[in-house]
């Protein structure tokens, strides 16, 4: 079912029961209403008629006369009189006696003062008259038929609206629920049109501040991600192609030519050195494309816990310095940590020794001596972790590119590599609420600040 169907439904039983309701009430109301009405009716009108036989002496043969050639619209009531003693006294129509009166009913009225009951359709009221110091008991009874006929028109009346209002209500509803959803149809139509090709698309918003313009909104920057990570991803397989081109085209290339003629064993020693260094290249590009697609995990998927970083540079260092035995690691406190929590955070161990070994290798790689100084420090509840060299430097020119994915700067024929560890490095440590920055000279060396 359809949100405007369900939409259409819920507002229409509710609103139904609603004037349901409402419309019983008035019914209900109104006939209570005319009830109570006609026995005041009856009542004066057999007050007026014992006044004319009491008070004005009119017999009651004419009395009878009156009843009988009476409209019925103003004389229609059936009256009759008695004594205390039950002694009828007058009657309009003996003969016909609708109400029947009994002993009983005479010491019912002269005990309650009045009594009212309904006999079929007929309405009855007795009462207790006193008239010059005697008592006399007034019965009155009739059919109220021009009450209860407007009583049956209110009844088609609010039948006949209530079906109208019903009606009118699902074609006001189905117009106003559309209109309140035709932003999510435009919205409906407009994904339809985005595919991989066309990820520019984004979604119209009206209103910003509605609950329709929000989804809107969000779905934009869902949107905006999922282009980044396509753009990244075309990318990212591109410059992967292009990186893995190369090495091996050049393993292809020197197995090829060992094979077209016999050679000595150390020419065949010279291949497979080559090829080898081929393939460790390829090592190399693969665990740093391995390492770049953890750091790229959903940040809630990564396994954390608290851990000191200075015992976290030393398990770098002792890997960097087996990798490479000529490469040199300092690590050196900056100040006297007096707290072991000025030196903890809580992140992802295998993560943060990929980025911390990065960083040494760079220093070490780019420096004629391979020598990495690392340096721990702490200002304003942040841990400062500075990797200085005096390698070649890096231009100014490369400077805003360096964390980019397989950017090889102008230095790039000092010493071979990818391109991948400053990326994956800064990726880490975004992933870590840190930051990481770069000052350089060209000749001089290069600082890399890592504030966590």
């Amino acid at each position: 079912m359809k949100i405007r169907t369900r939409l259409i439904l819920l507002f229409l039983v509710l609103f139904g029961v609603l004037l349901l309701a409402f419309a019983v009430f008035v019914y209900l109301s109104s006939a209570s209403t005319r009830k109570d009405d006609y026995y005041e009716h009856l009542k004066r009108e057999a007050i007026t008629k014992a006044n004319m036989l009491l008070d004005a002496k009119v017999p009651p043969n004419v009395l009878q006369l009156m009843y009988k050639n009476a409209d019925n619209a103003l004389f229609g009531e059936e009256v009759a009189i008695y004594d205390t003693a039950f002694n009828l006294l007058y009657h309009d129509a003996v003969q016909i006696d609708k109400v029947k009166e009994t002993r009983e009913m005479i010491h019912q009225v002269i005990a309650q003062q009045e009594i009212r009951f309904d006999q079929g359709a007929l309405q009855v009221v007795g009462l207790l008259y006193a008239h010059d110091g005697h008592r006399y008991v007034i019965t009155a009874a009739a059919i109220d038929k021009y009450g209860l006929q407007r009583l049956q028109r209110l009844l088609y009346s609010l039948i006949f609206s209530y079906t109208g209002i019903i009606c009118f209500t699902i074609a006001a509803g189905y117009f106003f629920v559309g209109s309140a959803l035709k932003p999510v149809e435009e919205m409906v139509d407009k994904v339809e049109e985005i595919t991989a090709t066309n990820l520019d698309l984004r979604v119209p918003v009206q209103n910003k501040k509605d609950e329709i313009g929000e989804l809107a909104t969000t779905f934009n920057k869902m949107l905006d991600r999922l282009e980044h990570s396509f753009d990244a991803q075309k990318h990212f397989v591109s410059n992967i192609s292009h990186e893995l081109r190369t090495p091996l085209a050049t393993i292809v290339g020197e197995l090829q030519i060992a094979l077209i003629k016999d050679r000595s064993a150390t020419e065949y020693k010279e291949v497979i050195a080559l090829a080898l260094a081929d393939a460790k290249r390829l090592v190399r590009l693969s665990n740093g494309l391995l390492d770049m697609a953890k750091a790229n995990y959903d940040q809630t998927e990564i396994g954390r816990k608290i851990l000191r970083v200075d015992e976290l540079l030393m398990d770098a260092r002792n890997t960097v310095i087996k990798s490479t035995e000529e490469y040199k690691v300092d690590i050196q406190f900056e100040q006297e940590i007096e707290d072991d929590d000025f030196i903890s955070v809580n992140g992802n161990e295998y993560l943060l020794k990929v980025a911390f070994i990065n960083l040494m290798e760079n220093a070490c790689k780019f420096s004629p001596d391979h020598h990495c100084t690392v340096s721990i420090g702490y200002r304003e509840n942040r841990l400062l972790l500075s990797f200085t060299d005096k390698g070649v430097g890096i231009s100014e020119a490369d400077l805003p590119n360096i964390f980019s994915a397989f950017y090889r700067g102008t230095n790039m024929g000092f010493t071979p590599g990818n391109g991948i560890g400053l990326s994956l490095t800064q990726k880490i440590i975004a992933m870590h609420q840190g930051t990481i920055t770069v000052s350089s000279r060209i000749g001089e060396g290069s600082v890399f600040v890592v504030s966590l």
